[in-house]
């Protein structure tokens, strides 16, 4: 790869080793028993689609810290977007979304595998949440094989630990707060843990291992990853409710529908009147809501601003981010690369 970022020729080639090593893994999981085909296309599904940051922030956060290009890097950096492909599955299942990338989610789509059967929805709910734990496992092994030295590896293995940890305890805040009254804290707290860390700190910080980076780097690292990766989950917030469902690929109505802590339902939360407070009790977790209710909870944060308040909370934390890469003694090409990656995460429409 050239000193110039090139997205698209970096995406290819993580699409390359994914779509590789996936179709083979899910080939030899199907070969056991010809029942288990639809799971194996769960797995490969789940792989599919993607923007590939968490792969390009490990990329980046090994190339910054003066390692050259690398295909067993590029391998490394792949099983990245495994890791997000189990947390998508299970997110998908927790939050009982239909639709991810404008198609079925697993738990939906492994429903047709099951037609006739007793509890069929139950029993493609546990497929799915197998699914997820298969790609958690493959990312493992994607990454011990990736061709890197073993000491390299070793040098990351703990960041692995720290990596699951974080997730699963947003993933749990998450659950425990879905339903509660709203608080902004509560919703930054759990953007931080579920989403920033490992889209973009934890990917960073591995490549920085990987790479033998030193502390003061690391610490740079997490100093630009962490506000980046909020202001990732910030824009998802706002896109889960106004953006176009043809680009999200998602539902507009599951944050509501699911009374979901976000940021953006905490700060309409906070502004809000007792009488509008009102409003949105009785429309937040309704199942059945249809697109009457989401229009009147789209006004109401219109109304109320909440949108702005949070394009100004993305706005503050992107120049956070990058305001720090220029405190960071790394090469003019990793500053651009970065530079490019923090509005790509943070100025998107899907």
């Amino acid at each position: 790869m050239s000193e110039h970022w090139e997205t698209a020729a970096f995406k290819a080639r993580v699409d390359e080793v994914l779509c590789s090593f996936v179709s083979q893994e899910a080939d030899q999981f199907a070969d056991i028993d010809p029942a288990l085909i639809p799971v194996a296309r769960q797995v490969e599904q789940a792989v599919a689609d993607g923007k590939r940051l968490r792969a390009a922030f490990c990329y980046w956060g090994w190339r910054a810290a003066g390692q050259p290009d690398s295909d067993a890097l590029v391998r490394a950096a792949a099983s990245m977007e495994l890791v997000h492909a189990a947390a998508i599955v299970h997110d998908d299942l927790i939050d009982d979304s239909a639709l991810r990338h404008s198609r079925p989610t697993a738990h939906v789509a492994l429903r047709s595998a099951l037609r006739r059967r007793p509890r069929a929805a139950n029993a493609a709910r546990s497929l799915a949440m197998l699914v997820g734990d298969l790609l958690m496992s493959l990312a493992g092994q994607l990454f011990a094989t990736s061709g890197l030295p073993a000491a390299y590896l070793g040098r990351a293995r703990p960041l692995w630990a720290a990596l699951a940890r974080d997730l699963i305890a947003g993933e749990c805040l998450e659950i425990l707060h879905t339903g509660a009254t709203p608080d902004t804290s509560a919703s930054l707290k759990v953007i931080r843990y579920k989403t920033a860390k490992y889209t973009v700190e934890q990917p960073l910080l591995i490549g920085g291992a990987l790479a033998g980076a030193g502390g003061r780097l690391r610490e740079g690292y997490s100093a630009y990853g962490l506000p980046l990766g909020e202001a990732f989950q910030l824009r998802d917030d706002l896109l889960g409710l106004f953006g176009d469902p043809e680009r999200t690929g998602k539902a507009n109505l599951d944050d509501v529908c699911g009374h979901r802590p976000t940021a953006l339902l905490a700060e309409t939360w906070r502004i809000a009147s007792g009488e509008e407070r009102e409003q949105l009790r009785a429309l937040l977790g309704q199942r059945d809501l249809d697109g009457n209710g989401l229009e009147a909870v789209r006004a109401l944060m219109l109304r109320l601003k909440a949108p702005d308040r949070i394009e100004e909370m993305i706005t503050t934390r992107v120049e956070e981010a990058t305001r720090c890469l220029h405190d960071l003694d790394i090469c003019g090409h990793a500053t651009a690369a970065l530079t490019t990656l923090a509005q790509s995460a943070a100025i998107r429409h899907h």
